[in-house]
Formats: C-alpha cells, structure tokens, sequence
C-alpha cells in the first residue's frame, strides 16, 4: 500500500485544545483502543520482523488528530451521535479515576448532554466524519 492510498473511511480523534501534552496522549490512547475492539474491520494482520519475533496488529489506515474547544467538542459529538458514527468519549471525571469499572461508572453518572468531554474518538465514511468535526482544527 502507497503513502497515497485513499481511504473511503476515516478514524479521527478530537481532543481539547487545553489539554496538558500528557493527557492528549493518555486520551489518545484511551480513546482509539475502544474503537479497535468494535470494529475489527480496522484492525490489519499481526506484524513480524526480519526475525520471526511477532508483533500485534494495528489499525489498517492513519489516526487523524484533531483538536478544538470545549463547545466544538461538544457540537462534534451531538454531530456524531446524530450520525450514528460508532464513537469514544473520555471525559475530564476519567483523569480522577483509577480502573476500568470506575471509568464506566464516571460516564454512566452524567447525562449524555452534560458530559465534560475532553476527547471523541469517531470512525465512518470521510464525508460523515467531516462533518462531525467541522470546526475542529488538525492537531499540530
């Protein structure tokens, strides 16, 4: 595959724009781990090097990265969730939370429009996700 391929889909992460450097790479992480796991169509072959050692697989096309404000991240995910894009959220209660079943709990606790998002992982055709993350700017 070339440099130039064209994907008909994309995976993009929006992030806020005041995060700390540490956090945008926690979220990152976070957030396009649960889209692997959902859609599996994503997912590429295992990788091996030179000498046979395994490597796990990856994402078969780029993350995109993208940031913006508070009120673009909000807009982006009601644009998303009207979408049906299959989608992530980490939200700002997460960064005080220890485990997995505290983190669920911390999203489950706040209604959908009250979230205090700091990151929107989303997947579908490019168009779709365009115009989820219109606002957004390309993560530097």
């Amino acid at each position: 595959m070339s440099t130039s391929t064209r994907f008909d889909t994309k995976i993009a992460v929006l992030l806020r724009e005041d995060l700390e450097p540490w956090q945008r790479l926690n979220v990152t992480a976070f957030l396009v781990s649960g889209l692997g796991t959902q859609l599996p169509e994503l997912i590429g072959q295992p990788y091996e090097d030179a000498d046979g050692v395994p490597y796990l697989p990856m994402f078969r096309q780029p993350v995109l990265v993208f940031q913006g404000a508070k009120e673009v991240l909000k807009a982006a995910h009601e644009r998303a969730l009207s979408r049906a894009l299959p989608r992530a959220v980490f939200t700002s209660d997460l960064f005080a939370t220890g485990h997995d079943e505290a983190n669920r709990a911390a999203v489950r606790a706040v209604r959908t429009t009250d979230l205090d998002l700091v990151g929107l992982a989303v997947h579908g055709p490019r168009n779709a996700v365009d115009k989820a993350l219109k606002g957004a700017r390309m993560h530097p």
